[in-house]
């Protein structure tokens, strides 16, 4: 495997966004009058493209689910957006990648607008040449057309040397589709049972391993 681009997956993967997602889901949930007893249920958010995850979760068409994201977005915008933190050990590898020379992008199904104030705002935008997500208006939010569009703006042609990290399967999933290669994490909202069901190559369980399964 000789990886020259390296994308990498934002929630679940550089940061810990859950509860800044799960209390905008919450927040909207609430705005619709429905109640969830077991917040853990919420995790469920971290992930996947919202929309989908809103028409699943509660029974919504493909409409309402899009607009149970922007009930959601009054919250995050604001506020969920900030209630996140960078994963311990996360910057330290970001730098030496980069400092080894790989090329790093983001690809993320949040929106792009959203991933660029959260890469400034936590100091790790300097280590990305490209960082990508969905568009407000919902278009572009699978991760296979996220990676298509890194691909190209970063110019990365041999997709034989690019590797997604991510936490999901949506993330290994995509790759798959994408023609590229595949690391699973598993500090994030993913297991490993859901990862290798989606055909991660690699699997780290720390930041850290992540920078040691490369060398």
């Amino acid at each position: 495997m000789n990886i020259r681009t390296i994308l990498f997956d934002l929630d679940g993967t550089l940061t810990d966004s859950g509860e800044g997602i799960m209390n905008s889901v919450e927040y909207a949930l609430n705005k619709y009058g429905i109640t969830v007893e077991d917040r853990e249920q919420l995790r469920s958010f971290v992930g996947p493209p919202l929309a989908e995850q809103f028409s699943r979760f509660c029974g919504f068409s493909e409409e309402e689910g899009y607009r149970a994201v922007e009930v959601y977005r009054e919250y995050f915008s604001v506020k969920g957006i900030y209630e996140n933190e960078v994963y311990e050990g996360i910057m330290e590898v970001l730098a030496e990648l980069k400092e080894r020379g790989y090329q790093l992008c983001m690809a993320t199904s949040k929106p792009e607008k959203f991933a660029k104030i959260i890469a400034e705002h936590f100091d790790f935008a300097k280590y990305f040449d490209v960082i990508a997500g969905s568009l407000m208006n919902g278009e572009r939010c699978k991760k296979a057309e996220v990676i298509e569009y890194v691909l190209d703006a970063c110019g990365a042609t041999d997709r034989d040397a690019v590797l997604m990290v991510g936490d999901r399967c949506y993330d290994i999933l995509g790759a798959k589709a994408a023609g590229t290669h595949s690391m699973g994490v598993l500090f994030g909202y993913g297991s490993r049972e859901e990862l290798e069901e989606a055909g991660a190559e690699l699997i780290a369980e720390t930041p850290a391993e992540i920078a040691e399964l490369l060398r």
